[in-house]
């Protein structure tokens, strides 16, 4: 007789009790602004609700509820996160056309959290009920935290990357379990990766990555309009990947530029004179040195327009890179540094609260917050025990890539490295894009996926145990 209750329903039923109990029950949770917000606002048609709300209250220290609805395109900021937002933006006009209540697009990331949370347990659990179970458990205790979750009231782009890089894992199992994988199943996944990809200019190489793997999927069925529709849409995503990098503003790349250089190769340099000239950079420009593009005291003004001539169009990314494979160990450095920012989901600079609540500025909200804040206050926050994970977690995925003999099984744990290779991206593109600024904040997506390894390296290994003690039952039986 089949279930009504399955594990991964049960599974959902009760992450979606938790969420709706933080996010639209009691007190309003979401994140407050730190100067992000008006880039997507001003796209799709909002504003600040107050217009005469202090500089205090707007930012930093409390969340918002409410937004004033306003004209689009006041600025063309590219994101798919832009999608969302509209969708949000517009259903939000239906319930209130007076403001817009912003937990209406915390219940649309929910929704998607919630389906890729069903998608994962559905195909991913084995035959071992333990392993299902702890699945399960782990998925509903780690990814609905609160430091997770405060982010779907806001505006920032974190939960975008978040929903999408479980909604995309979800998917790309899927299409492994399937005896006869779905060109539906299968453009799913891609637009998924679209979301992923391109919910940030930083994720850009995510979709790489994502399109490479993409083309593995052209092997697990012979049909022709299969492979066709796999080798396109890898395509279309790998191009779309150059493009969105190629034409980003040169504002941002300018504020990128200026943040690792100053505020990253410059910041605590031993020698600041010898790398600015082996940077081809003149020697004026050493009292930038640790200064970051927001600051208003440098002596050099960042929109300067000597810094046009002198700086940013002698500057490259690629010159950064360089810079750093011919000095490993400041590289290495700036790793440490990242590594020891490196377990904080959150940022805890930013409050949770609104101000009506009567909390002081900047007051976090620790209902539900278990594995945030263990893992902020216990997981070492070295570079070291970082590589010593990933050496582990590699070990066991190659020992069962080479045990698995059929292509299913082998993508379905290429899929399982993948996740370590976004992690190893989101780590270093901080780094190399913008330097030691907001490294918390910015080692966001490293978070996540350095959980989904957390959570299958306790699912293996509870698997393993599984199994043994399946083996020695038969063989005593």
């Amino acid at each position: 007789m089949r279930r009504l209750v399955t594990l991964e329903l049960a599974a959902v039923v009760a992450a979606a009790c938790i969420a709706i109990y933080l996010l639209f029950i009691g007190p309003f949770i979401g994140v407050a602004d730190n100067g992000d917000f008006l880039r997507i606002m001003g796209t799709v048609g909002l504003n600040y609700y107050d217009a005469l709300e202090s500089y205090e209250d707007r930012f930093f220290g409390f969340a918002h509820a409410n937004f004033a609805y306003d004209s689009f395109f006041r600025g063309a900021y590219v994101s798919t996160q832009i999608i969302l937002v509209f969708i949000a933006r517009f259903a939000g006009m239906i319930f209130n056309g007076d403001a817009f209540d912003i937990r209406v697009l915390g219940a649309l990331y929910t929704l998607l959290l919630l389906a890729a949370a069903y998608l994962i347990i559905k195909y991913n659990k084995t035959e071992s009920r333990v392993t299902g179970f702890i699945l399960a458990a782990c998925i509903v205790f780690v990814f609905c935290d609160i430091a997770y979750l405060a982010y779907f009231n806001s505006f920032f782009g974190e939960p975008v990357s978040f929903v999408f890089m479980l909604m995309t894992f979800g998917l790309g199992l899927w299409l492994t379990k399937q005896e006869r994988p779905s060109n539906k199943v299968l453009v799913l996944f891609f637009v998924s990766v679209l979301f992923l990809s391109f919910s940030k200019i930083q994720n850009a190489p995510i979709g790489v990555a994502f399109a490479l793997i993409g083309l593995r999927y052209m092997s697990l069925k012979r049909d022709w309009k299969w492979r066709r529709l796999a080798m396109w849409c890898s395509a279309g995503i790998f191009l779309i990947a150059v493009v969105m990098y190629v034409t980003a503003p040169k504002e941002l790349k300018h504020i990128n530029l200026y943040q690792t250089v100053f505020f990253g190769i410059l910041n605590d340099s031993p020698d600041v004179l010898g790398d600015l000239e082996e940077l081809g950079l003149p020697e004026r420009l050493s009292v930038l040195a640790g200064t970051n593009y927001f600051q208003t005291d440098t002596v050099i003004k960042q929109d300067d327009p000597s810094l046009k001539a002198d700086f940013y169009d002698r500057m490259s990314h690629t010159d950064v890179l360089l810079f750093y494979l011919k000095h490993p160990g400041r590289l290495i450095d700036k790793m440490e540094y990242a590594a020891s920012n490196g377990m904080s989901i959150r940022p805890y600079y930013l409050g949770n609260y609104e101000k009506s609540e009567g909390k002081p500025s900047g007051t976090l909200s620790l209902t539900y917050s278990t594995w945030s804040e263990f893992k902020n206050k216990y997981v070492p926050k070295s570079l070291l025990f970082i590589v010593i994970f990933y050496v582990l977690y590699y070990v066991a995925a190659l020992f069962e890539y080479l045990r698995r003999p059929t292509v299913r099984e082998r993508i379905a744990i290429e899929l399982f490295m993948l996740i370590g290779l976004v992690g190893i991206f989101s780590f270093l593109v901080p780094i190399l894009g913008d330097g030691q600024a907001d490294m918390g904040k910015h080692l966001f997506m490293f978070n996540v996926c350095l959980d989904m390894m957390f959570v299958t390296a306790l699912v293996w290994v509870v698997y393993q145990l599984a199994s043994l003690k399946r083996s020695r039952r038969s063989y005593y039986y």
